[in-house]
């Protein structure tokens, strides 16, 4: 974690905060003052990712925006004693929000992993959530139609070709500067999205969020999936807006339809030359649109 008052090589000029969940410090960021936006990242990103968010809409709202366990600036705990799980990133996400804005509703706005975190917690809550924006993320399970791209297989299932790529040469966060983002990153992001994960034991949470991808009964996150899939009605009466970047390899369109096909009456705004780094490839009108969308509700 930086020291305090160091300068980072990146653009991501917030004051670093932490909190102790469960005897390990949770990093996060808290800016702005008004109504609460909870933003919540995925697998290999972290706080960076929502930096332009943080900006946006500080001005109008109190931003949260925390690292997952394992993540970013948070303590890297080996698995050993801590489940890098997904119903462990829940229970870290209600136990943040309880000690640092008690029974407060917010507004969510998820991306990749922090989709499903999402929709966990706020099936598990939902009288405090305000609204919804929803990038490139799914909140139930892989259509049964497709497969896992390539990359994502070899890093699930191939652990003699996953660990020493994701955990040994960091291939996971390097490729993803690469594969997600469809205009060129600056030297500068690339920084950004790479200086959590500095050695082996930086990265460890990186792999169990992918050998956590649920495809079949027997995996550990799927029964939480499976439920979250046939609940989902329940959060049809809260303000929601799909935001897709159509390029993502992994979150392509047909995971955009479904979430269509869940809530047909959102609205959706998708981006044909956008990847999965939809914020990166499309700030300007992001911004715009989730401001106006948080502003009307």
């Amino acid at each position: 974690m930086p020291r305090p008052n160091e300068k980072l090589p990146f653009p991501f000029p917030f004051q670093s905060k932490y909190i102790q969940i469960n005897n390990h410090a949770m990093h996060y960021i808290d800016e702005g003052k008004g109504s609460l936006v909870l933003c919540i990242h995925g697998n290999p990103t972290w706080s960076f990712y929502f930096r332009n968010v943080i900006n946006s809409l500080s001005p109008n709202f109190r931003v949260l925006a925390p690292d997952h366990m394992g993540m970013g600036l948070s303590a890297k705990p080996q698995a050993d004693p801590y489940p890098h799980t997904l119903m462990q990133r829940v229970m870290d996400m209600e136990a943040f929000l309880d000690a640092v804005a008690p029974k407060e509703p917010f507004h969510l706005i998820v991306h990749d992993w922090g989709g499903m975190i999402g929709t966990l917690l706020a099936l598990r809550q939902p009288e405090r959530i305000l609204s919804v924006v929803i990038t490139n993320t799914a909140g139930f399970l892989k259509p049964a139609h497709k497969k896992l791209p390539l990359r994502i297989r070899l890093a699930r299932d191939i652990l003699p070709v996953a660990a020493p790529a994701i955990l040994g040469l960091n291939l996971f966060s390097r490729g993803a500067l690469f594969f997600c983002a469809k205009k060129r990153l600056s030297p500068a992001i690339r920084k950004g999205y790479l200086f959590p994960y500095g050695s082996p034991a930086k990265r460890k949470a990186q792999l169990a969020f992918v050998r956590d991808i649920p495809l079949g009964p027997d995996d550990p996150a799927y029964d939480a999936v499976n439920w979250a899939e046939n609940n989902l009605h329940r959060l049809k009466d809260i303000p929601k807006c799909i935001l897709w970047g159509e390029k993502d390899f992994v979150f392509d369109t047909d995971y955009r339809d479904l979430w269509k096909k869940h809530f047909p009456d959102t609205p959706c705004h998708s981006f044909p030359e956008a990847g999965h780094y939809l914020f990166e490839d499309e700030t300007k009108a992001c911004m715009e649109i989730i401001q106006r969308f948080l502003k009307s509700g």
